[in-house]
């Protein structure tokens, strides 16, 4: 094995998940979460993006058309997370939910980040996240990184969104 570190510039750039209806799917990515139809592919397949890139997320049922999540106590996906850039566009989700009676999971503080935490039709686990800035990351008196984990206010966060004005 290498001592060598991976470039700190690489990235995770999108994940593709094997869902049971693909327009169910794209009504949550799409029509929730306000993701992009960016292409289909054939009848079994979709990408979805944010700002015009090919794709952040893939859907497709060519293995799991008609399938059920996996059982609990299997391997496999924990979650996906997605990135905001800024805690109001995070609120901004946080209402998008709540405006589709999509229920949390939960909803944390991590010092780093603040998370919610939800199911997608599929069963998938789906985090929703801003990044503090790094400045202000919670560090141990020598320098080393101190998550925790708390309740997130989620009262706090939804005044943190404001409707755009005309």
């Amino acid at each position: 094995m290498s001592d060598s570190k991976i470039d700190p510039k690489v990235s995770i750039g999108h994940v593709h998940l094997k869902v049971a209806d693909l327009e169910c799917a794209i009504r949550f990515y799409c029509g929730v979460l306000g993701f992009e139809l960016t292409q289909r592919y054939g009848t079994g397949g979709a990408f979805v993006s944010a700002g015009g890139y090919h794709h952040h997320i893939g859907l497709n049922t060519w293995e799991s058309l008609g399938g059920s999540p996996p059982p609990a106590g299997s391997t496999g996906l924990f979650h996906l997370a997605i990135l905001y850039p800024t805690r109001a566009t995070l609120a901004d989700a946080l209402r998008r939910l709540v405006a589709a009676g999509i229920p949390l999971d939960g909803a944390s503080d991590h010092g780093v980040s603040e998370a919610l935490y939800l199911r997608d039709p599929d069963q998938n686990g789906v985090e929703l996240y801003w990044d503090r800035p790094r400045a202000d990351w919670p560090r141990t008196p020598d320098g080393n990184l101190a998550m925790f984990t708390r309740p997130l206010d989620l009262d706090a966060l939804t005044n943190e969104f404001s409707e755009p004005t005309s």
